[in-house]
């Protein structure tokens, strides 16, 4: 029996052989979205040496903390910070229940501003967002701040992606928090940003299902983190990570 092959089945046969070789490649890379170079090589070797028996750097795995700042190293910060912009989208209502305010300070520059007068924003100081923060963030209970935050979430957009806060992360900065969470490491997130609003971000598209810990200053018996640049993912973000060893035996990156 003679078999024939035809070009076009044997290129399709080569194709398959190909990408099913890749998709093998990638699953077995926790870095996938990363350029192989000193950034991605310093965190495989990283985790090598702290979770290596033996290894002159290795930590225990009850030992092992990896802190991660949260606004524009998992999720988008510009233009303004997510939590910010929660607190300017909460002012007409604000105003509404209090229309005294629509011609006062920086509340009316507010109401400009998301009217489209997109220059408004060079108005605002740092005291007005203080002053508007304290306006829209005080005065409820925890359950109440927490349903008007979840609303506003499942309701919100980037002003430039288009897209829910939500699915706004660096995809190499959660592989590098999976990674971590592969090999024993606790992954923390410090922010400056409200705790409570912080635990609303979670879902099953973020990076957000961590332990959260807000900002606090280091004291004089605490090991100082290094942030290491973590630049050249294959999507071009540029990320930072900050990893805090719990023992001394533990190198920084």
């Amino acid at each position: 029996m003679k078999i024939i092959y035809k070009p076009n089945l044997l290129a399709a046969a080569l194709v398959g052989v190909v990408a099913f070789t890749a998709t093998i490649a990638r699953a077995a890379d926790p870095l996938v979205s990363w350029n192989d170079g000193p950034a991605k090589q310093a965190i495989v070797e990283f985790v090598r040496a702290t979770t290596t028996q033996g290894s002159s750097q290795f930590v225990t795995p009850e030992e092992r903390i990896a802190t991660f700042d949260q606004d524009g190293t998992l999720w988008v910060e510009h233009p303004i910070y997510t939590q910010v912009m929660y607190c300017l989208e909460k002012v007409p209502a604000l105003v509404k229940a209090k229309p005294e305010l629509a011609n006062v300070a920086p509340f009316n520059t507010v109401l400009e501003l998301l009217h489209g007068d997109r220059a408004a924003m060079e108005k605002l100081t740092l005291p007005d967002l203080e002053k508007i923060a304290i306006a829209t963030l005080t005065g409820m209970s925890v359950e109440e701040f927490t349903a008007e935050v979840k609303k506003w979430l499942a309701a919100a957009k980037d002003p430039r992606w288009k897209k829910p806060y939500t699915e706004l992360t660096y995809v190499p900065m959660q592989e590098v928090l999976k990674y971590l969470r592969a090999n024993g490491y606790k992954t923390y997130i410090v922010t400056g940003g409200g705790q409570d609003l912080c635990a609303c971000t979670r879902s099953r598209r973020t990076a957000f299902r961590l332990r959260m810990s807000s900002a606090r200053r280091s004291g004089p018996n605490m090991t100082m983190p290094r942030t290491v640049s973590l630049s050249s993912p294959k999507n071009r973000s540029s990320c930072s990570m900050t990893t805090m060893p719990a023992s001394p035996k533990a190198s920084i990156l």
